[in-house]
């Protein structure tokens, strides 16, 4: 299989197709990005990688990096994680509270908001300095010193995330938050800031196309048991209200972010990162779902 010309037909086809979706605009640091990029990264696990397109340009990654936060509350307190969040498919928006309310305060599932900020909740009660030692994890993980927060989108973020400060007090009120409400906001909103290129971002998930040991390194994130979990969460929740649309077009565990940016998997041979910043209606990237949608029709290489 000529993975690099298969990458090339499925980029040129999207490009080629009207430039539909609009920038995430409710994040004002996010609506200065040129809507025009379009990158894509593949790497395999044995250390082979294609790249096309604006590969190299450092974006937002987002609610992608909740896969990271969830990776390291899960190699802390493991399967107790489970006792405060589900593992269940929302069929709705990600910053939603009408679920919370009739489910007692349990977010469906970590990689919507509320269950990601439980996630920062987690964390916090395990790290002494919580937002040190996020940021040094996901350094770890990607095998990268120089991956950081950016301040100018975490400030954005913290200036108007009116409804995740609803969200997390509203976790409060039913009492699984068991921090400082402002601290655990505060992590949440850094963890969405990171920024990567694809290829940095294709590389820091490889740990899950590779049953937890992150091929470049040898390194164990999360045991085999805990990644085939995290994959098959990505696979139903990663997409929220979309993620069946995904697997049924798609056929690959991933998780999308409003940045633009999508990062997914086939376990054992490769991770993927897509990014184009434009979003079609249900929060998701245009260009990033049909290129991947185009990319696994031409390999014939997905879960299913």
């Amino acid at each position: 299989m000529n993975c690099q010309k298969i990458i090339e037909i499925a980029y040129q086809q999207v490009k080629e197709m009207p430039s539909e979706g609009a920038i995430a605009t409710y994040i004002p640091e996010l609506a200065t990005v040129d809507s025009d990029y379009f990158g894509v990264c593949l790497t395999t696990n044995k250390g082979e990688q294609y790249t096309y397109g604006d590969a190299m340009i450092p974006f937002s990654i987002q609610s992608i990096a909740k896969v990271l936060s969830l990776s390291f509350a899960i190699s802390l307190v493991g399967e107790d994680i489970w006792k405060r969040i589900d593992v269940e498919p929302s069929g709705s928006a990600f910053n939603s509270l009408v679920q919370l309310e009739s489910e007692n305060g349990i977010p469906r599932n970590p990689l919507i908001n509320a269950g990601a900020i439980v996630i920062c909740d987690i964390l916090s009660s395990h790290l002494k300095n919580p937002k040190t030692a996020l940021l040094e994890y996901i350094q770890k993980v990607a095998n990268n010193s120089e991956i950081t927060y950016c301040p100018s989108i975490a400030q954005s973020e913290k200036d108007t995330g009116y409804r995740n400060y609803a969200l997390i007090n509203f976790l409060k009120s039913f009492g699984n938050i068991k921090n400082d409400v402002d601290q655990v906001i505060d992590l949440y909103f850094h963890l969405c800031s990171v920024k990567m290129n694809c290829c940095q971002l294709a590389q820091t998930f490889g740990y899950l196309a590779n049953k937890g040991k992150q091929p470049q390194t040898g390194q164990q994130i999360v045991s085999p048991s805990q990644s085939k979990r995290i994959n098959a969460i990505m696979q139903t929740c990663g997409f929220y209200d979309e993620a069946g649309e995904f697997a049924y077009k798609v056929g690959l565990p991933g998780k999308s972010g409003v940045g633009g940016g999508i990062a997914a998997i086939l376990p054992n041979q490769y991770a993927i990162s897509v990014w184009s910043p434009k979003l079609n209606a249900r929060g998701n990237s245009f260009r990033g779902m049909k290129f991947l949608e185009l990319f696994t029709d031409a390999t014939q290489d997905t879960v299913f």
